[in-house]
């Protein structure tokens, strides 16, 4: 599809957009369609470009949100009345943990809400994906001042992060797979971790550092006046 590129600043106001949506509610079929319109629109403007793959990581680490928030309130959470499902074995705690329960019984209404809580969580970070995968990271970064050279560095490194660590997460993947070695499950996760994260801050850092080697937030041209007006904002 040629669709025309919009700005990348337009893609995420529009993602700040639905994530303001997805805090103001927690009812599980509004955060489904928060989270559609953001898999159809990653699916039908996506650039064909590295970064752009980011949005399934986001995706399977909202789903990891969930889970845990399930697990923690299955384990410590707090124990609303209602229909039982299961019981834990419980133990007593000490009065400094007072609020803090281990085991016990399990209510469906106590479940559904810390799902619809991890839900929520789940959507914002569909939101901030979508952005990712949309979004030129490189173009967001040139249209800011040339003033906010630090703030500048700063943004490099975030948000190539987690383009770099999809694109290193599929080679390092395909990588063990030609290997003969375990990429699926725990045992593929365990050889992923470590070189994943390294060679994506790692990518990172040299984008700052090329951007710095080329002169990015130079301030030789820039008039005090407008250097702290930027700065204040």
């Amino acid at each position: 599809m040629n669709a025309r590129s919009l700005h990348p600043l337009a893609w995420w106001l529009w993602a700040l957009a639905l994530g303001a949506a997805a805090l103001r509610t927690t009812n599980p079929f509004l955060l489904g369609l928060l989270v559609a319109v953001a898999w159809l629109v990653v699916a039908a403007r996506r650039p064909q470009a590295p970064w752009a793959r980011s949005f399934g990581s986001f995706v399977k680490l909202g789903v990891a949100v969930v889970v845990v928030r399930l697990l923690l309130q299955a384990l410590f959470g707090l124990r609303l009345p209602g229909h039982v499902l299961f019981t834990l074995p419980s133990m007593h705690l000490p009065d400094w943990a007072a609020g803090v329960t281990l085991g016990g019984p399990v209510t469906s209404e106590a479940m559904a809400a810390a799902f619809r809580d991890g839900l929520q969580l789940a959507a914002l970070l569909a939101c901030v994906g979508a952005a990712n995968s949309l979004a030129s990271p490189y173009r967001l970064l040139r249209s800011m001042p040339a003033v906010l050279y630090e703030l500048g560095v700063v943004v490099t490194v975030a948000l190539s992060f987690a383009p770099q660590a999809a694109l290193s997460a599929q080679r390092v993947r395909d990588a063990r797979r030609l290997r003969g070695r375990p990429h699926r499950g725990l045992a593929g996760l365990r050889g992923l971790a470590v070189p994943v994260l390294e060679t994506a801050l790692e990518r990172s850092l040299q984008l700052a550092a090329s951007m710095d080697s080329r002169g990015y937030g130079r301030r030789a041209a820039v008039l005090d006046r407008r250097r702290r007006l930027t700065q204040a904002a």
